[in-house]
């Protein structure tokens, strides 16, 4: 009878056994890159609330496939759902603000096009926005339109044959550096989505500054002020909100993974410090308080690290539902930012320091935890997928 391995404190569970060695490899390729391009300087573009270079970052993560890498042809990488999980939550344990800028370029942005593009829009942005030599961003929420993109206001007219575009979104990562925008807005038809080159007349994106979440992260805000677009600019494959519902879905996924990187960072700080930081002559790992914290901690990283893998599986195989989306976002990242808390008082004063990454990570998580559908959100959306009642109207 062959022996159990060793307990491994960083993988308590034994969840590498799950991976295969192209999963291992993916993530090592975003580990590593990481560790040698944002590691070294997230706290000081957090500080300064900037991120510098966004546009080598973005050629860069293209170089290594992270940009829609689970999309196929077109020059993405074809990764499976779980590489891509891998990838997320490595970029997250690096910063959100990474991992959100690859989120919206490769989920939303890409994702749109890739899926609900004509064949000459796919040829002509996907393959330079696989390689980041161009950036996008992703336009539905509005100022006064968040949780209800129903109500969005945001309105494209035709004329002629052209389309004149014209509203306001809000909250928009990438898009003062965007060279092209998928936005949302309403027509004579219904919802419908537009490819926007950020270039043209009419089209604006003021960045969004005052920030104390997601500081290293590029937020703006996108005025179109009638803009005209031709009559090919339309994605031609939807029609209504499902559109940009089932592009967010996919993005929720990528959350899902991705604040259990940050969760894993803040653990990983909480471990080291308690092992090393004396109190009363002996390190404060020893004392029974901080073990039953580090404990718990270990339970939930890990358990959502399994979900996440879990509900990659089923994406892989075509099985994975919006609401199973939902419970592992609501999951997820609720359990992340307790972890980040919890990590924080194990560092005490030094948790609120940026030599550590805790208190970067547990206010990143609020802006996670808010954007593509907050907690009450996912909670009715389990709520009426547990009792067949919509209680959203």
């Amino acid at each position: 009878m062959s022996s159990a391995p060793p307990f491994e404190p960083s993988d308590p569970l034994g969840l590498d056994d799950l991976l295969s060695d192209e999963d291992r490899a993916v993530r090592d390729t975003v580990r590593r890159w990481t560790a040698d391009r944002v590691l070294p300087d997230i706290a000081e573009w957090y500080e300064r609330g900037e991120l510098p270079g966004i546009r080598e970052l973005a050629r860069e993560l293209g170089a290594i496939g992270a940009l829609g890498m689970s999309l196929d042809g077109y020059g993405c990488a074809g990764a499976s759902a779980v590489q891509y999980g891998l990838a997320c939550l490595e970029l997250e344990a690096a910063d959100s603000g990474i991992r959100s800028l690859v989120s919206v370029q490769g989920s939303l942005a890409m994702y749109a096009i890739h899926r609900y593009g004509s064949e000459a829009q796919k040829q002509q942005w996907l393959p330079r926005m696989a390689a980041g030599e161009v950036i996008g961003c992703f336009g539905l929420t509005e100022p006064d339109h968040g949780s209800d993109p129903a109500g969005m206001t945001s309105y494209a007219k035709r004329d002629g044959t052209d389309w004149v575009l014209t509203g306001r979104k809000m909250w928009i990562t990438n898009g003062s550096v965007a060279g092209v925008a998928v936005v949302w807005a309403r027509t004579d038809e219904g919802v419908r989505g537009f490819v926007v080159p950020t270039d043209a007349p009419g089209f604006s994106a003021p960045e969004i500054r005052h920030k104390w979440s997601l500081r290293a992260s590029v937020t703006s805000e996108l005025v179109l002020d009638d803009v005209r677009l031709p009559a090919d600019a339309v994605l031609p494959e939807v029609t209504g909100l499902r559109g940009p519902l089932s592009c967010l879905s996919h993005a929720r996924y990528g959350i899902v993974w991705g604040s259990m990187g940050a969760a894993r960072s803040c653990f990983e700080a909480a471990l080291d410090y308690a092992k090393s930081r004396e109190q009363f002559g002996r390190p404060i790992g020893a004392f029974q308080l901080t073990q039953a914290k580090l404990a718990d901690m270990a339970v939930e990283l890990h358990k959502g690290i399994l979900l996440a893998h879990h509900l990659g599986r089923r994406m892989d195989a075509g099985r994975l539902r919006p609401e199973q989306v939902s419970f592992g976002k609501l999951n997820n990242v609720r359990e992340a930012i307790e972890i980040c808390r919890t990590a924080r008082t194990i560092l005490g004063a030094n948790g609120i320091s940026l030599e550590y990454p805790v208190m970067r990570h547990a206010t990143n998580l609020e802006s996670v935890l808010t954007y593509e559908g907050t907690v009450e959100m996912h909670q009715l959306v389990l709520g009426k997928a547990l009792t067949g009642l919509d209680a959203f109207r």
